[in-house]
């Protein structure tokens, strides 16, 4: 694969990755990764995210709160996200969103600090990097909520979710980010879902350090294992890989426009 490809979302500030930075985006080059996204899941961290992001042309970053931690972060408005992302380094909002699968947080609070996440990308005019997990309903009421008052871009990151959210996702305006997960045995439901997604709509991404795509599953995943995800959705679609490369990197650089690729 010769086109170059981007990772739209990664975490390089957890400790699978301690130390590990500089090697990771050498293979992550010598595979066709020209750039990433390393994503924030906690405001708290923003700092150790940021300086990952600063340390080579080549990495991106968010600033955002995890359903996970919603119960656990601190208060933060949408006025205080706006402000973080001014910073030229921050490309997108995120990750924020529901998951109702692990309830890690009240459900409640969840919906709170996603609106709050959605009201600062909407100010911000930066996207909106969205979590959903079994929570397809209230995700889509959200985000329709955001959407109405105008100015909101984003992705569905990870997508693992029902043709519902895709098809109201994608009627808002927002992309669809395809993980290892596409590439799994078991997952021909969630294929026949992409197989509906626009090309001009679509992201690709590890989610490392978790979710390594096949014939790397079970392992730790990095930003280069994003070309076999790639390589198989270009299969999926009846594309040539570097076809497939060329185009998600140029749909990521039309939502991601404030990063530099």
């Amino acid at each position: 694969m010769s086109a170059r490809l981007i990772d739209s979302h990664c975490h390089l500030d957890f400790p699978d990755f301690t130390g590990q930075v500089p090697e990771v985006l050498a293979r992550a080059e010598a595979n066709g990764v020209a750039h990433l996204v390393t994503i924030c899941t906690k405001v708290s961290e923003f700092d150790k995210v940021l300086a990952i992001a600063e340390s080579d042309p080549r990495i991106s970053c968010s600033v955002g709160i995890h359903p996970h931690e919603a119960a656990e972060e601190p208060e933060v408005d949408a006025a205080r996200l706006v402000e973080l992302a001014k910073h030229p380094k921050v490309v997108g909002i995120g990750e924020a969103g529901l998951d109702y699968f692990y309830d890690k947080s009240p459900r409640e609070r969840q919906r709170q600090v996603f609106a709050t996440h959605i009201e600062a990308a909407r100010r911000s005019g930066l996207p909106l990097i969205v979590h959903s997990r079994d929570a397809d309903d209230d995700t889509i009421e959200e985000l329709k909520i955001g959407a109405g008052k105008g100015g909101l871009t984003g992705v569905i990151h990870c997508f693992t979710s029902t043709q519902k959210l895709a098809d109201a996702a994608l009627e808002i305006g927002f992309y669809i980010s395809l993980s290892g997960i596409v590439t799994f045995k078991n997952a021909e439901e969630l294929r026949s879902v992409i197989r509906t997604v626009p090309l001009d709509r679509l992201l690709v991404e590890t989610d490392s350090p978790y979710l390594a795509p096949v014939p790397k599953r079970g392992k730790k995943n990095e930003p280069s294992f994003v070309k076999h995800t790639a390589e198989f959705a270009a299969d999926l679609f009846g594309m040539s890989h570097e076809d497939f490369a060329a185009k998600t990197t140029e749909n990521f650089q039309r939502l991601f426009s404030k990063a530099h690729v």
